[in-house]
């Protein structure tokens, strides 16, 4: 490979094992969603069917590369004014027509937000997975003991499925934060005074939630979709860390169903999913305080602080989507050994009130 190679210098995830659904949220996507968006806003200006046709033909048809406009969008700032150009070159006679009204910033926004609707999806989907089977794991270790442990020392006795229970908790709580979440669209104009009813029919025409105001510079939704990150990656990294405690040689209660190898020592059944977990979990809430930073934005429209946002969000999405996907392996192919639990307990008790505990907890939250 040499280095003029088109590829040679692109980030393709070889420092990020942890990452997950890079297809919903990769360069090319945020580009379709660039495009789909300005389309949708064709559609709801006024255009004629020929020009709206004419404008959605360009966009389907138009040959750019993600690197070609990264190159080209330092120039302005964001991809949005050199995409803008190539669409309006490639519309022709209909060129008008194209990005009518907008700023730069409502079709990033926009199309950041089609790109966490996307990314949503399976993270919600490995999320209810997870939450299944960590239900079956409660249920079948209700009454198997093993040692609790505070401050790193054994307490007193509870229970495997009380253990199981409560994760299966945190991680109905990041699910359901990250449904309620309604990613909005954004069409606000140069100064956030464009007409409501315009945006109204730009977030119809895309699915996207109809925002109170324009959020140029309101940056709730992206403040809420950082914080329901941070605690999704939490949630996760908790039972994430638990595994890897729990499946120390020495105490050897837990193991991964298909552990990785090590480079050097061929014996290791190393934890490898859990450890992709708790990486997510120690980075996410890092680059929410970033998105969280951003909510201090000068004027109509800021200066840097929505340039901020944009790495740092779907980096998050894509660390969280990456965690939860691991999670649901995790969890498919946990090993549990009742016999070592039994064995490592130094002290015995009564385990009914854990016991008791999982069956409210599971009655809790179906």
């Amino acid at each position: 490979m040499t280095s003029d190679d088109a590829g040679s210098w692109a980030d393709v995830g070889l420092l990020a094992p942890a990452r997950g659904a890079v297809r919903e949220s990769g360069d090319e996507a945020v580009l379709r969603a660039m495009l789909a968006a300005e389309v949708a806003l064709t559609r709801v200006s006024g255009a004629p069917a020929e020009a709206a046709e004419a404008v959605a033909a360009a966009a389907r048809e138009l040959a750019v590369r993600p690197a070609e406009l990264a190159v080209r969008a330092r120039a302005g700032g964001n991809p949005v004014i050199p995409l803008v150009e190539l669409l309006r070159a490639a519309a022709g006679e209909h060129a008008r027509w194209v990005h009518p009204g907008a700023t730069s910033q409502d079709i990033l926004d926009t199309a950041l937000m089609l790109v966490t609707r996307d990314t949503l999806r399976p993270i919600l989907t490995d999320l209810g997975a997870v939450a299944r089977a960590l239900t079956a794991l409660a249920r079948e270790h209700r009454d198997t003991p093993m040692a609790a442990r505070t401050l790193t020392q054994q307490a007193v006795p509870t229970t495997f499925g009380l253990k199981a229970a409560g994760w299966r908790r945190l991680v109905l709580d990041a699910h359901a934060r990250l449904t309620a979440l309604a990613p909005p669209a954004q069409l606000g104009g140069p100064a956030g005074t464009l007409d409501p009813a315009l945006t109204a029919a730009f977030a119809r025409e895309l699915g996207l939630a109809e925002p109170p105001l324009p959020w140029h510079v309101l940056r709730t939704p992206i403040a809420d979709l950082a914080g329901a990150l941070a605690f999704a990656s939490g949630a996760l990294g908790k039972l994430a860390l638990d595994v890897l405690v729990l499946s120390r040689t020495e105490i050897g209660e837990l193991s991964e169903g298909v552990g990785g190898g090590s480079s050097s020592m061929p014996h290791k059944h190393n934890p490898v999913r859990s450890a992709l977990i708790a990486a997510a979990a120690r980075q996410v809430p890092a680059l929410a305080s970033v998105l969280y930073g951003s909510l201090a934005a000068e004027d109509e429209r800021p200066a840097g602080a929505w340039h901020a946002e944009w790495q740092p969000l779907r980096e998050a999405l894509r660390l969280v989507a990456g965690a939860a996907r691991d999670a649901d392996e995790l969890v498919a192919g946990l090993r549990v050994h009742p016999g070592r639990m039994r064995a490592n307990l130094t002290v015995e008790g009564d385990t009914g009130s854990a016991a008791a505990l999982v069956t409210l907890a599971l009655e809790e939250r179906q």
